[in-house]
């Protein structure tokens, strides 16, 4: 590894993003749009000779030629900060949630998140059996894909705007949570029905338990063993206090990093996301993060780690790839199919689980829920990693498709949320310069 060449990448990378991200913001915009934008320029700028990702040592992985591919090491680490930023955004998401605000949203939560991922797999699935190729492997990837929610790119809206407190925002962070849990079963019947040509219901089983279980536990910890053992604790300083003596304090910044990697660590190794562990050992600080000053302490790991996430989002983008006319078409129809079914199943569902949700309310739900972000990416990849018959479950041209409808979906639903939000709340959650991360 040349680490000079590490160094200037790192540099110039984040440099554009922040600079991406302000002009954006100078038209209103979400700063996250400009630094997908940027991704999408840097991984395509090639003129005369020049190309700046080989100029920056970045060789992105194709899993076309090798599905074991990883890219150029200085990449894998550009990835590793993408993951890692993601990571700690979910965490600071989980800081604000408490668990009573989050189980008073569990009704309009579930449903958004069962219907969201209902209707956009069926409407995934039919695009390939009557546009596509039809090949039912094929469909049911494709199906899986348009199913996923990136919670991470709504949740830095949310965040930005200050508007976690809301009920719309309550309703889309627990949806997304329990849609990526609903996510994951569902890549494992694809993965299952496709490698075996039969439905394994002790898999989907194992998978689903596990998933419950591990959430139910966390909630059941937030909500009757965090209080306690923060009540002996405070009991503890009270008495030492009285007599006289200097509190031994603890550095909660490094327990919650701990717990934040940990917790992420442990959802990965049972088959969730990452990201869910994450927004889980926030939410056990959630009661006490303000008194420990947690957001803002984390919230200056993020603001380097993040435009990273964002920046490897664009960099999946070939935009050649749109020279194939039916391969545009068909990503043409996965996008549009992709917004409207996201809006509709989970508006109608938020709608049917609490009726006093308005016609604002079930459009910023709808609209919230839309991004598809890294996580449609990661299950095309997974589709081409799996052969059958000699084939792929997941095409080279269906994989450009699912690339281009979740990062176009990224950058679509950003600026709609945040027009919503301030339709709905007005000035006093304007998003000022310094507010954004």
């Amino acid at each position: 590894m040349d680490l000079l060449q590490l160094l200037i990448a790192l540099v110039v990378l984040f440099a554009l993003a922040r600079v991406g991200s302000a002009l954006v913001s100078r038209f209103g915009l979400p700063g996250l749009i400009g630094e997908i934008v940027i991704g999408i320029i840097i991984a395509n700028l090639a003129f005369d000779g020049f190309n700046l990702m080989e100029m920056l040592g970045l060789r992105l992985p194709d899993p076309m030629v090798d599905i074991n591919d990883a890219g150029s090491t200085n990449y894998q680490i550009v990835y590793t900060f993408a993951e890692l930023g993601v990571i700690f955004l979910l965490f600071t998401v989980g800081l604000e949630t408490k668990v009573k605000d989050l189980m008073d949203s569990g009704r309009a939560a579930l449903f958004c998140a069962v219907l969201g991922v209902i209707i956009p797999f069926i409407f995934g699935f039919i695009l390939v059996m009557t546009l596509g190729d039809g090949h039912m492997n094929h469909a049911l990837f494709l199906a899986a894909a348009m199913v996923a929610t990136s919670v991470g790119i709504t949740a830095r809206i949310i965040k930005d705007m200050h508007l976690m407190d809301t009920k719309e925002a309550r309703i889309i962070i627990a949806a997304a949570v329990i849609d990526d849990i609903l996510g994951m079963i569902v890549l494992a019947i694809v993965q299952g029905m496709v490698q075996s040509g039969e439905l394994s219901i002790v898999e989907i089983a194992k998978i689903t338990i596990q998933a419950v279980v591990f959430v139910l536990a966390i909630i059941a910890v937030c909500k009757w063993v965090v209080p306690k053992v923060y009540d002996y604790f405070d009991n503890r300083r009270k008495v030492k206090e009285s007599q006289g003596k200097v509190p031994a304090s603890a550095n909660m910044l490094v327990l919650a990093i701990i717990v934040c990697l940990a917790m992420s660590a442990f959802a990965e190794w049972i088959g969730l996301a990452a990201i869910i562990g994450a927004f889980l050992a926030g939410m056990l600080f959630a009661d006490h993060a303000w008194e420990w000053d947690l957001e803002h302490k984390i919230d200056s790991i993020t603001s380097f780690l993040l435009p990273f996430f964002f920046l490897n989002v664009g960099m999946q983008v070939n935009i050649f790839s749109l020279s194939n006319g039916s391969v545009a078409l068909l990503a043409v129809v996965a996008i549009v199919l992709a917004l409207i079914s996201k809006y509709i199943g989970c508006g109608i569902g938020a709608k049917i689980g609490d009726r006093t949700i308005d016609r604002q309310s079930f459009n910023i739900i709808g609209v919230g829920m839309m991004p598809r972000g890294e996580v449609g990416i990661i299950i095309a990849t997974i589709g081409l990693g799996i052969v059958v018959n000699g084939e792929r479950a997941m095409s080279e041209e269906l994989y450009t498709v699912v690339v281009l409808m979740s990062v176009i979906t990224t950058i679509i639903a950003p600026p709609i949320l945040a027009k919503l939000f301030r339709k709905k709340y007005h000035e006093e959650y304007t998003i000022l310069p310094e507010d954004r991360i």
